[in-house]
């Protein structure tokens, strides 16, 4: 099947593996800032829940646009709050907020959704030329 014919059938974005990766992503993230501090309440923890949200919520936005270049940008923004996401998970790991354990399976699934991301970008890029 055609690039052309395969982005001509509408998906629900409960399709999308990209959004479901965010999602999942989302769902671990807030898990985890449920152990940070009570300090750390309104700076870290609500840095990550903001930028892990922003991801899924991106992807979710442009999907809704309907034209290839908006969704590409939406998605460019979701690339954005995945690496805001890295760093604030960085930060958290380097204040001892988590172990490094925690670090490394969250970053593998942040990297995992990153690759998404850019697959599902590219391929909209591809479709414009």
């Amino acid at each position: 099947m055609s690039i052309e014919l395969t982005c001509k059938k509408m998906y629900k974005l409960s399709e999308l593996e990209v959004w479901k990766s965010a999602r999942k992503l989302r769902i671990n993230i807030s898990a985890c800032v449920a152990e940070l501090p009570y300090d750390e309440k309104f700076r870290l923890r609500d840095q990550l829940l903001r930028s892990s949200r922003s991801i899924a919520a991106n992807i979710a936005e442009g999907h809704g646009r309907f034209h290839y270049q908006e969704n590409i940008q939406f998605c460019r923004v979701a690339r954005g709050s995945l690496y805001e996401t890295i760093e604030h998970l960085t930060c958290a790991m380097d204040e001892q907020f988590i172990s490094k354990t925690q670090f490394d399976e969250l970053n593998d699934q942040l990297l995992h959704c990153l690759k998404i991301l850019n697959g599902y970008i590219a391929l909209f890029k591809k479709i414009e030329e």
